[in-house]
């Protein structure tokens, strides 16, 4: 029998299918701020999970400042289906669906692999992004050769769970997850989780391997926030506190609280993630007054 965990409650949002034109459809939910000039924040979420499961204890609390926005990344739940996964794509569908949404300006936030696709969000669109919050993360990844071996393996090694991926789990997952209002967290994050591919993860995991954006990292030029997880194994500390200091400006906001902490520990990082958010958001109005 596995072992349940703790998963804290929250108000789940509903949201929809949007349609992202010559891109694909992805399931996006639109959480009204407090009022209709409320900034709006568009958050990405984690590798193997979906814009709901890294965000859902964050996205009430974010509401009483922002329109907070989030999404299904390429491959993960309800996002688009494409022949390959490429974090390029992933930047290009953040901003084809604030066109879509009619959102000139946004703070851009991302958790672990959402924080690399912020990252690619800045450098493919800046004149998008007000601002960034960058959780968990990394500006590099295969920083040795145990690394190297993996990223370099792991999109090899999933490709023969692709044929799978397409034909049943996939469909099947976009289908249940449609409309779902959960009375029980834990039966609701399990179908979430389950709703990405075991191939979606291999060929992400890949995508982040080759991911290297220290050569312009120190030219972002968007109010900065990074929200550093103190106990992190999979992203140690480290690193994260590094890209903060290679990011002009950059604000670092500490939670005592490991990888998953999002979730696992949200009453911890929740409130470090608000108040990173609202740091950028304050340092935005002063830079455009």
């Amino acid at each position: 029998m596995l072992r349940r965990v703790y998963l804290p409650w929250a108000r789940i949002p509903a949201g929809t299918t949007v349609e992202l034109p010559g891109r694909g459809t992805t399931y996006v939910t639109d959480t009204a701020g407090p009022s209709a000039r409320s900034t709006p924040i568009v958050l990405l979420h984690a590798l193997g999970c979906t814009g709901l499961l890294t965000w859902y204890p964050a996205i009430e609390a974010l509401s009483r400042r922002f329109r907070v926005v989030t999404l299904d990344q390429r491959w993960h739940g309800q996002g688009i289906r494409s022949v390959d996964f490429s974090l390029r794509d992933c930047a290009d569908d953040v901003a084809a669906l604030c066109d879509v949404l009619g959102l000139d300006r946004v703070v851009v936030g991302g958790y672990s692999m959402g924080g690399v696709v912020a990252q690619r969000v800045w450098r493919q669109h800046p004149g998008l992004v007000a601002g960034l919050v960058l959780a968990a993360t990394s500006d590099r990844f295969r920083n040795n050769p145990v690394e190297q071996g993996f990223f370099a393996g792991m999109g090899v090694t999933m490709l023969a769970a692709r044929g799978v991926s397409r034909s049943r789990t996939a469909v099947r997952a976009a289908r249940g997850a449609t409309g779902l209002r959960p009375t029980d967290v834990h039966d609701w994050a399990l179908r979430e989780l389950r709703s990405t591919s075991p191939w979606a993860v291999g060929q992400a995991l890949s995508a982040l391997g080759g991911h290297h954006s220290q050569p312009w990292i120190g030219r972002i030029d968007a109010p900065t926030a990074v929200v550093a997880t103190l106990g992190d194994r999979v992203i140690p500390v480290q690193r994260q506190l590094a890209l903060a200091r290679r990011i002009p400006g950059a604000t670092v906001h500490e939670v005592d609280a490991g990888h998953a902490g999002c979730v696992l520990q949200a009453e911890l990082f929740v409130p470090r993630f608000v108040e990173a958010a609202t740091t950028v958001d304050a340092r935005r109005r002063d830079v455009s007054r």
